[in-house]
């Protein structure tokens, strides 16, 4: 394995660097997956000069090993299966459903967490970074492209810091651009390719996107 991320903001500010061409775009709009895809959007905001916000998704992990996403679903009730993981376990439809009702409550308590009476961001005509801490099968992050191409954005571009060269592809036919720091052959668990991968708390959610808005005088929703 090659060398490891310290941590997620170490990862946003390598990915900022990639990113340099975007600074200055005009409508230019950071959008990250809470909960880690933040930490990492920040340092990737910050470094182009860019407003942030946040794109609630949650991942449909299977019964018993959450890791494992079966699929993805939004706070627009969009949902995302991965057929590949729901056939070969042969997960039942009542299963989904459950799983779909839980993580859909947790979704509603993550946007009065971070948002609270803001609305949700619009990226119509905006150019559109989409950020998380990592990516694995794909599903959570197709599931926010899709609840936001439903939005028309102007472009938009995934930007990670480690994902299988599979997903990369997938997501290539999907967004204008794919942005990755790490491509490794074979991916067991984003976390693996971090020293420190604690779990990104909603306080610390709030403080980033708080820090971010006061810092850069941006309204943190557009």
């Amino acid at each position: 394995m090659s060398t490891k991320f310290r941590n997620r903001l170490e990862a946003g500010q390598m990915l900022g660097k990639q990113l340099t061409a975007y600074t200055g775009c005009p409508n230019l709009l950071v959008l990250g997956l809470p909960r880690g895809g933040v930490p990492v959007a920040y340092e990737v905001a910050k470094a182009l000069g860019a407003p942030l916000d946040i794109c609630l998704v949650r991942k449909l992990g299977v019964p018993g090993h959450k890791e494992l996403a079966m699929g993805a679903i939004t706070s627009g009730s969009i949902r995302v299966l991965n057929y590949d993981v729901v056939n070969s376990l042969a997960i039942s439809t009542e299963t989904i459903e459950q799983v779909t009702a839980d993580e859909f409550q947790e979704l509603q308590r993550r946007d009065r967490a971070y948002r609270g009476d803001r609305p949700p961001v619009n990226v119509k005509n905006c150019t559109v970074i989409v950020v998380d801490d990592g990516i694995a099968t794909g599903s959570t992050m197709r599931a926010a492209i899709t609840i936001l191409q439903r939005q028309q954005p102007k472009r938009m571009i995934v930007a990670v810091p480690v994902a299988p060269p599979e997903t990369c592809e997938q997501l290539q036919k999907i967004v204008d651009e794919v942005v990755c720091l790490k491509i490794p052959e074979q991916m067991c668990a984003v976390g693996l390719w971090y020293e420190n991968f604690l779990q990104t708390t909603d306080e610390e959610v709030r403080y980033l996107l708080a820090k971010h808005s006061s810092a850069s005088n941006y309204s943190v929703s557009l």
